[in-house]
């Protein structure tokens, strides 16, 4: 009884020290707004994770499974929206520096064909009489359907001057 007496001070500053320390931990999440995480759906999105991963008829790792997660939820946002992963998004910024040739339109996905979203001025797609809204379909002999956008986007890129058929819907 005299040991714990003689503790006693020590154990009511650790005791007073870790409920401050929690509390402030608590103040600092409301203000970064964890307050707001949407946990019942964090926990349905863990248990259909677990049952995918132990239950689908092909192994999936988890790496796989989350990268398609965030693709999914990335694309959901918006027709123009797609997540990269590292090396597609290294491909896109070097396709955006140095010398290349292209169409001069910009494009997005739609239905699984590439969607010109707009021709830009004094461009060969401009003066081909590309239009926005305009479904490329094919390029070359090679159709779009099932064809990645960043895949599509290093097709029509090519040397300066090159020639390249769309077939446009």
């Amino acid at each position: 009884m005299k040991i714990f007496i003689h503790h006693l001070p020590a154990l009511i500053i650790g005791f007073t020290l870790g409920i401050t320390a929690v509390q402030t931990e608590l103040a600092l999440a409301v203000k970064n707004g964890w307050d707001s995480l949407p946990l019942g759906d964090l926990r349905t999105f863990t248990e259909v994770f677990d049952k995918i991963k132990n239950n689908y008829v092909e192994p999936k790792d988890d790496k796989t499974l989350l990268v398609s997660a965030i693709e999914g939820m990335v694309s959901d946002l918006d027709p123009h929206s797609s997540y990269l992963s590292p090396n597609e998004y290294d491909d896109l910024q070097a396709g955006t520096t140095g010398e290349f040739g292209g169409l001069g339109i910009e494009v997005g996905m739609e239905d699984g064909f590439i969607k010109v979203i707009a021709p830009i001025d004094d461009t060969p797609a401009q003066r081909a009489g590309v239009q926005a809204g305009d479904l490329i379909i094919r390029l070359d002999e090679t159709t779009v359907k099932g064809m990645t956008l960043s895949d599509a986007v290093k097709i029509m890129r090519g040397p300066p001057n090159s020639k390249l058929t769309l077939t446009i819907i």
